[in-house]
């Protein structure tokens, strides 16, 4: 199983990864911005799903089809 991002780069364990739009958190009035950078991500069993932290929101679950490997 390969996980990948919106541009078909594999990602891996503790990869950085950028938000290629904004998203609102469900849960939370936090919106994260286009162009946010998530440092060390996390691998999931669904190849369409990393785990990650960011500065406002812990243990949050992001599908790839958002992101791009930086």
């Amino acid at each position: 199983m390969e996980t990948k991002d919106c541009y078909g780069n594999t990602l891996s364990a503790g990869d950085s990864v950028m938000l290629i739009k904004d998203l609102k958190v469900k849960g939370t009035s936090v919106t994260l911005k286009q162009g946010t950078k998530i440092k060390n991500i996390r691998l999931t069993d669904s190849e369409e799903e990393i785990e990650c932290n960011t500065d406002k929101v812990k243990g949050l679950v992001l599908r790839t089809e958002f992101l791009k490997k930086v």
